[in-house]
């Protein structure tokens, strides 16, 4: 949904849009003079993983400054919550591979007392959750790739009450262990129960390189047999070899909605992705669990047979097979702060190592807190997805301030980026589409029925941008810097970002599945 500008004024109360018209004669507290700028709908960010993060960081700078008002969170089967007693130890240990050294003390156990902390702590931005398959698996049957029919029936117990506790979907992150070894009719059978509560279902697919075909149709196929909306996590085709997929994909999703499947993908504007260094070990080797692993790293003859396996196999989603040494960059390192920034081909000549040696090292040395850029994408591909109807945006990133290693570009400029590089550059979008993608279309797909355009009582998520001057300033180099032309952010009716500038009110909430709510 998008619609063309218009020359308008706009009245808030109680932190709602009350009036839109010209309301020169009516009195206000505050007024915001915007001549000549636009206001747009607060900007939603559709794929966040800042479940942890959110708690020692809720001023949530790095997404406010880009002007998003909304993060889901929960994504790639890693959500905070549950947390069973005696499953503490080994979800910590899981949400370690991608937290960037962030840590706090979990306090809760069930879904909904992780929602309660959340709103004890007054996040700067809304917040909308989904449960992840991952943290749910490791609570029912930690890391191993067995699943008996009573653990199963755990997650299931345990999705229920997620749902029921105002989660808006479940995730899986199928290259991820625990998830990674999940059947196709374990993921229906939990899906089934999200689609009763109204639940999306929301993927990072098996394979993204080589069977991203496959690992599409999989998806699809749940959507298809649970009866649920469908959303695919940060759609590429990783690889050079694999370059020109997105279009086949596309008609896949295309088939499907003509099915009835409602599918569509969230996609962030740059041909790099990111995710743990632990991503490059094969997927087999995790069924005793992270720590396991990883003890057995700094013994030469097991580094040699995983050396063989990568070599020789590609039954999981191999990275290495599609990745060349310097696609790989150190983007945080718990300890090699000079590795940051610099990719394995180059840390391999300077210390006079094997590549594979200096990721084997950081993996143990950082205990699997090592996180990677990898340069795998093309740009051909990244402009096809994102001119679909179907496409979102999502950030794949976590709320963070600057100065924590040197993080993707994404965490400080996805959204601004796609203004100034996709509209005002190469025009492959009009502004109002841009926007639709960043606002009312993802609040269509989650049903936020009071959220994602500005229209008389929806929720006064706002952003004001100077358009001439909106640009993302973070780059891969230098990437903790905020954005510039948003000069004003508002959350729920409260001035969170005036003339650029952070004024420390933090007024998000906490937004839970009215569906769910209805049938609780």
């Amino acid at each position: 949904m998008s619609q063309t500008w218009f020359e308008t004024d706009i009245a808030v109360r109680d932190g709602r849009i009350v009036r839109i018209g010209y309301l020169k004669n009516v009195s206000s507290d505050v007024v915001i003079d915007v001549k000549g700028k636009y206001v747009v709908p607060g900007f939603i960010d559709m794929h966040n993983h800042s479940d942890i993060s959110i708690i020692a960081f809720p001023e949530a700078l790095n997404s406010l400054m880009q002007g998003v008002t909304t993060i889901v969170i929960g994504n790639c089967g890693f959500s905070a919550a549950p947390v069973l007693p005696k499953s503490l130890n080994d979800v910590k240990r899981f949400w370690s591979q991608l937290s960037l050294g962030i840590s706090v003390d979990i306090t809760w156990n069930s879904f909904d007392e992780y929602l309660r902390t959340l709103e004890r702590i007054k996040p700067a931005v809304n917040i909308v959750p989904l449960v992840g398959h991952g943290t749910l698996r490791i609570n029912a049957a930690g890391f191993t790739d067995y699943l008996s029919s009573e653990a199963l029936g755990i997650m299931k117990e345990l999705t229920v009450d997620a749902m029921k506790s105002g989660a808006f979907g479940i995730s899986t992150g199928l290259i991820y262990p625990p998830s990674s070894y999940a059947s196709i009719n374990e993921l229906v059978e939990l899906a089934k129960i999200v689609s009763s509560y109204g639940g999306i279902y929301s993927t990072h697919i098996r394979s993204e390189s080589h069977k991203l075909l496959d690992a599409v149709k999989e998806a699809l196929e749940v959507g298809l047999n649970a009866r649920l909306p469908v959303e695919i996590s940060h759609l590429k085709a990783a690889g050079r070899s694999n370059w020109g997929k997105v279009r086949e994909v596309i008609d896949l999703i295309k088939k499907y909605r003509e099915y009835g499947v409602e599918v569509n993908y969230d996609i962030y504007p740059y041909t790099a992705g990111s995710t743990s260094l632990t991503a490059l070990l094969p997927q087999p080797l995790y069924k005793d669990g992270l720590d396991k692993l990883i003890s057995k790293l700094s013994d030469k003859e097991f580094r040699e047979e995983v050396i063989k396996l990568v070599e020789s196999s590609s039954d999981w989603e191999n990275l290495l097979s599609i990745l060349r040494w310097d696609d790989i960059v150190i983007s945080y390192s718990w300890s090699c702060k000079s590795c940051e920034g610099r990719n394995i081909l180059e840390l391999s000549r300077e210390l006079g190592k094997n590549p594979y040696d200096i990721i084997f090292d950081l993996i143990c040395s950082d205990q699997g807190r090592t996180l990677m850029v990898m340069h795998f994408m093309s740009e051909e591909d990244l402009i096809y997805g994102l001119k679909q109807p179907y496409s979102l945006i999502g950030s794949d990133s976590l709320v963070i301030p600057p100065g924590i290693g040197k993080p993707h570009p994404r965490f400080f400029g996805t959204f601004p980026r796609v203004i100034k590089r996709y509209v005002k550059d190469l025009g492959i979008l009009s502004l109002e589409e841009a926007i639709a993608k960043m606002s009312s279309i993802p609040a269509q797909k989650l049903r936020l029925n009071d959220r994602g355009i500005i229209a008389p009582g929806f929720k006064a998520d706002l952003v004001i941008l100077d358009i001439k001057n909106v640009e993302d300033r973070a780059t891969f180099e230098d990437p903790n810097n905020y954005p510039a032309g948003i000069d004003y952010v508002i959350v729920n009716g409260s001035v969170s970002v005036s003339e650029g500038e952070y004024v420390k009110i933090r007024n998000g909430e906490v937004v839970k599945n009215p569906a769910t709510l209805d049938i609780s």
